[in-house]
C-alpha cells in the first residue's frame, strides 16, 4: 500500500524488536559504542550482556551514527527503489541522532527525507515506528504521516527504574534527575522524558517493589479512560522483573492491543547499567 514509496528508517536506540522490523522492512541506523581499544556497532557486533560483563572493568561511550554510515544507508534506500525517508531517532535532547540525519537528509536531492524526534528513548520511540509502519500498510500518504506522527509525539510515554544513578550520572545522560540523595536514602526514582525530550523524575518511592507499583499506578494516570492502547516491557538484566510486569500489565489492562516484550539495545545498557526495568506506553486513535 505503500504508494509514495517511503522508506522507514529507525536508530538503534529505538529498539523497535527484530522481527517487527523485518515485518515491516524497516531500516536501522546503528549508535556505536567506545571503549578504549576499539569501536563496536549497536547490536551488530556487540551484545547487552557483553556490556554487563565488561562494566566491573569499563564504562564504554556511545555516539551517533557517522556521517559515513548514514550516506551509505540513505544511498541503499535509494538502490532499494525508495522516493522518501521516515526516520524516527530517540530524543533530540538525549541524543544528536536526530539532528545529524535531518542535516544530512536536506543534503540529499535524490530523496524527500523527514526526521521525527519522538522527545522518547527507547521502546518509548521505538513505538513512535511501528505505528508509522501500520499507518504506511494502511495507506496513509506522505503528508499524513508526517502530520499524525507529529501530533501523536504526546500520546507516547516511556517510564523507567534503575538500579542505580551512577551510569547515568557518568554517561552525563542525567538531565533534570536529582542524584545526590537518592542512593543514600534507597530512594528509587521513576524516570521519563519531559516535553523537552530531556529525563526527568516523576515520582520517587523508597525501594524498588514500590517504585514499580507506583509505575503502574502512573501508567494508569496516563492511559485514563482510553480505549486503546499499546504497551511494551523493555529490561535491562532484569528478566525475571520484567516477565512479572508483563503478567501484571496484562491483569491491568485486559483490553490492551499488544504488549511487546525486549531486552533494551547495548547503547543503552551503557547510560543505565545493569536492573533496567521500562514500559512504554502509547495511546492509539479511538
Amino acid at each position: 500500500m505503500n504508494k509514495d514509496k517511503v522508506a522507514l528508517l529507525v536508530d538503534s536506540g529505538t529498539d523497535v524488536p527484530a522481527d517487527i522490523m523485518e515485518q515491516y522492512g524497516m531500516y536501522m541506523l546503528p549508535l556505536q559504542i567506545i571503549y578504549k581499544d576499539r569501536t563496536y556497532t549497536d547490536k551488530i557486533d556487540i551484545s547487552a550482556e557483553e556490556i554487563y560483563a565488561r562494566l566491573p572493568q569499563e564504562i564504554p561511550s556511545t555516539s551517533l551514527p557517522d556521517g559515513e554510515a548514514i550516506g551509505a544507508i540513505f544511498d541503499q534506500i535509494k538502490a532499494d527503489g525508495f522516493e522518501k525517508v521516515f526516520a524516527v531517532t530517540i530524543s533530540s535532547g538525549l541524543s544528536g541522532t536526530f539532528n545529524v540525519v535531518r542535516l544530512l537528509g536536506e543534503q540529499r536531492t535524490d530523496l524527500e527525507v523527514f526526521v521525527l524526534d519522538t522527545k522518547n528513548i527507547g521502546i518509548g520511540a521505538g513505538l513512535q515506528a511501528i505505528r508509522a509502519a501500520e499507518l504506511l500498510s494502511d495507506g496513509a500518504d506522505w503528508m499524513q504521516l508526517k502530520t499524525q506522527l507529529t501530533n501523536e509525539v504526546p500520546r507516547n510515554k516511556v517510564l523507567f527504574n534503575v538500579a542505580t544513578l551512577e551510569y547515568l550520572q557518568k554517561g552525563g545522560r542525567i538531565g533534570l534527575v536529582a542524584s545526590i540523595l537518592g542512593n543514600a536514602l534507597k530512594l528509587n526514582p521513576i524516570i521519563s522524558c519531559n516535553e523537552e525530550g530531556i529525563y526527568h523524575t516523576v515520582a520517587k518511592s523508597r525501594g524498588r517493589k514500590k517504585s514499580l507499583e507506583k509505575t503502574v499506578e502512573l501508567i494508569k494516570q496516563f492511559v485514563g479512560d482510553h480505549p486503546h492502547v499499546r504497551l511494551a516491557v523493555a529490561q535491562g538484566d532484569a528478566l525475571q522483573e520484567a516477565k512479572e510486569m508483563k503478567t501484571r500489565l496484562e491483569a491491568e489492562f485486559p483490553k490492551v492491543k499488544e504488549i511487546l516484550f525486549g531486552q533494551i539495545s547495548p547503547a543503552l545498557v551503557v547510560h543505565t547499567g545493569p536492573g533496567l526495568l521500562g514500559i512504554g506506553v502509547q495511546l492509539l486513535e479511538d
